[in-house]
């Protein structure tokens, strides 16, 4: 797995920045460590205040333990007051996981086909070098392809195959007897 700052730096050289801010257009973050000025009617303890204030709170309290893919968007005009004001920000756009939330590890060719395919879905490229060379294109060759992307994007999905990838796991033989025989 590379690390997040060449993913960073990668994402940097690819899609760049922001030319008014210098901030980059796309970033991955550990999502426990992001925080953000929002305004609030209560208290993290639940007392609702009589006037809202602006507080700094967690950006993502509902992806613990998870990277997060961001991107730098403007605010819309509507939700200024509530992000105490801030005309951008990054937003999240995917969060490394399985199926049942289990954290998987950002690797480059995930995160290009995530935002190419945001790109494509507003129009502003094609996914035209997506599709399948020659090689690739009996059923059986379509179905390994996708098959591919499918674990990159969403892990093994059981907790066998992930606790072995991440190495936390181990293998007992077939002919593994508790006897020692």
């Amino acid at each position: 797995m590379e690390s997040i700052e060449v993913l960073n730096k990668r994402l940097k050289d690819h899609y760049g920045s922001d030319v008014a801010s210098d901030n980059v257009i796309f970033r991955i973050v550990w999502a426990n460590d992001e925080l953000e000025k929002r305004l609030v009617s209560e208290t993290a303890e639940g007392l609702i205040l009589l006037h809202p204030e602006v507080r700094e709170v967690k950006k993502y309290p509902y992806l613990k333990d998870l990277y997060v893919l961001e991107r730098f968007v403007i605010v819309p005009d509507e939700h200024h007051m509530e992000l105490a004001g801030k005309k951008v920000s990054y937003e999240p756009i995917w969060a490394y996981c399985d199926g049942r939330r289990n954290p998987l590890p950002p690797i480059w060719r995930a995160t290009k086909l995530i935002i190419d395919s945001l790109y494509a879905a507003l129009g502003k490229k094609s996914l035209r070098k997506y599709v399948d060379s020659e090689k690739n294109t009996t059923p059986e060759g379509r179905d390994q392809r996708i098959q591919e992307i499918q674990e990159e994007l969403f892990g093994d999905e059981t907790e066998t195959g992930d606790a072995l990838r991440y190495k936390e796991g181990i293998v007992v033989p077939s002919n593994y007897s508790k006897d020692g025989i």
